[in-house]
């Protein structure tokens, strides 16, 4: 790994610079105040020694909820740290100045404008990574890219070693790269192409994410700063057709809006892989994109900050893309993102001594390994009703009551809930049905990741379209055994007299776990379907935009003939 990286020497170094921006607004640091004020009401809860039930259910608790509780209050933290603006006054300039203007700029079309940074021209090189996608999702990148205001070269980089790929981009008259191997899989795929594109800049847009014609206006202003490595942008979705997708998209739109924004102030922002642009220079700083994960973008994001290289996250919608639709595409996209987060907290863990980071990006940076670690909480809180109901197992004493138990239970969870409805602008319970149900994908990245076992990639809409059944083998084991443990329950109950907490707690489990499954049922019956009897029925797109806390508005722009649509929060 190369040396900590200098800070470059740069004539303008002592101009002045305007750091503005938007706090988080007085509602908001209620909202965190009060949901703050729940957790260490909670947290005292468990803690009281006087309340502490039988060994085994209580350690069992005290392991779930001081993960959860510990995401809580550095999301909350990291939220609270998002009035950084990382538009300053030279970002302002370098937009001003962006093109050259000559006798003949009139004369060309904007995607031929050039550009530059600091008076000297720079050239930029657009990647879409394709694996497998459908041509019509490809052919619309391709054109959208091509589009896009700046001088630049669109290439279209195939590890799907597809004939009709190639032929496209040479239709469209974008650039069209295949490997002789797929080795490193889209990390190797960029990093092959640049062995052959020579620009400055180089964007990286995945075939189902359609960029803005304003992308490079809005993002290479930013790289006036030569410590810059890269800008990344949200990920922003319009196709919330069925309960995965729409459960998926609001999954990520509070990161979007406010975990990264709040990651600037650390400098601890991280690439997510598209809708990012790089400065070719810190990408060979740390030897290329990094290829022994299939997280490869969060790795080469911690890699390049342990360089001391910089990076910006802007909430500008800058490009809109495809979320999984199915169970099978979202199974195998969590369970790449959590396998490259496990494989940091075990490979690389952000505070052994030889990680060379500032000790907020250590925080964030762990915060992130560790992440999904709340996916793997539910099934821990899961098992302890059946524990109570079959064995008489407590994780409270006998003398703490139901009602009070609750309170302080909902005293936390409740108002996280009304926490992530206020960012999001209404409640979303697509999203805390996948998050209480998702933990056999977890539970397997870890034990992948501990293993050191390649999970292999596979582009996110693109799927086998095998039942979906076949991917939640133990979710429906597990609702079967808490269906009937509510069964056993309701009829102790009966016999006693009075309903248990233990038995409503089983059986909302029960419930959600079943939610789950009738979407996956009527998921199977869409499957079954006549692709183009589906496309008949289709429900109108929709957008998850995420919000700007830095700008009034974010751009939205139609694609081929479906028009995406800010939705409304």
């Amino acid at each position: 790994m190369s040396a900590p990286r200098k800070a470059h020497a740069r004539p303008e170094a002592s101009l002045p610079t305007t750091e503005t921006g938007t706090s988080p607004s007085p509602i908001m640091f209620l909202t965190v105040g009060v949901a703050a004020l729940g957790t260490l009401l909670y947290a005292g809860f468990l803690l009281d020694p006087s309340h502490r039930g039988d060994l085994l259910p209580y350690t069992m608790v005290i392991i779930a909820e001081t993960v959860l509780v510990a995401q809580a209050f550095f999301g909350m933290w990291t939220i609270l740290s998002g009035g950084h603006n990382p538009r300053d006054f030279a970002y302002f300039r370098a937009k001003d100045a962006l093109y050259r203007v000559d006798a003949q700029h009139e004369q060309r079309p904007p995607h031929l404008w050039p550009t530059q940074i600091d008076g000297h021209g720079v050239g930029v090189d657009i990647f879409i990574t394709t694996y497998g996608e459908d041509l019509d999702v490809i052919r619309g990148t391709v054109r959208a890219a091509l589009k896009v205001r700046g001088s630049h070269t669109t290439w279209v980089l195939d590890d799907g070693h597809s004939d009709a790929v190639r032929d496209l981009a040479a239709a469209e008259g974008a650039r069209y790269v295949r490997r002789l191997t797929s080795g490193g899989a889209k990390a190797g795929n960029i990093n092959h192409a640049l062995t052959l594109a020579k620009g400055e800049f180089f964007a990286v847009f995945d075939a189902d994410f359609v960029p803005s014609p304003g992308f490079l206006e809005e993002t290479l202003p930013f790289f006036h700063d030569a410590n810059l490595a890269f800008v990344q942008t949200p990920q922003s979705y319009g196709n919330l057709r069925t309960t995965i997708a729409r459960g998926a998209g609001y999954m990520q739109a509070v990161f979007y809006r406010f975990i990264q924004p709040g990651r600037n102030r650390f400098n601890a922002a991280f690439c997510v892989g598209t809708n990012v642009i790089f400065r070719r220079e810190a990408v060979e700083d740390v030897d290329g994109i990094y290829t022994g994960s299939k997280s490869e973008d969060v790795w080469t994001s911690l890699m390049m900050h342990e360089a001391g290289w910089k990076s910006v996250f802007i909430p500008d919608v800058l490009a809109v893309g495809e979320a999984p639709e199915t169970i099978e595409a979202y199974s195998k996209q969590q369970l790449r993102w959590a396998t490259g987060g496990f494989e940091i907290l075990f490979n690389r863990n952000p505070f052994r001594r030889d990680v060379r980071l500032t000790l907020e990006q250590r925080v964030q940076y762990l915060v992130t390994a560790t992440f999904y670690l709340t996916g793997i909480a539910p099934l821990i809180l899961l098992m302890l009703p059946p524990m109570d109901i079959f064995f008489d197992l407590q994780p409270m004493t006998l003398e703490t009551s139901a009602l009070t138990w609750f309170m302080y239970y909902a005293g936390f969870y409740a108002l996280q809930i009304l926490f992530a409805w206020y960012t999001l602008g209404s409640f979303r319970w697509q999203t805390l049905t996948l998050a209480a149900v998702s933990f056999p994908i977890y539970v397997k990245a870890l034990v992948n990741a501990l293993r050191g076992k390649d999970v292999g990639w596979q582009a996110t809409g693109t799927t086998k379209g095998g039942s979906p059944f076949n991917f939640i083998v133990p979710q429906v084991l597990i609702f079967v055994f808490l269906a009937l443990t509510s069964v056993v329950g309701i009829t102790r109950d009966l016999g006693n007299g009075s309903l248990s907490l233990a038995t409503a707690w089983n059986v909302t489990n029960t419930i959600i776990l079943a939610t789950f499954l009738v979407a996956a049922a009527r998921e199977g019956r869409q499957l079954s379907t006549p692709v183009s009897a589906r496309k008949k029925v289709a429900p109108p797109t929709r957008t998850v935009v995420a919000r700007p806390t830095e700008r009034a508005f974010a751009p939205v722009w139609g694609h081929g003939t479906a028009t995406l649509e800010k939705e409304s929060s």
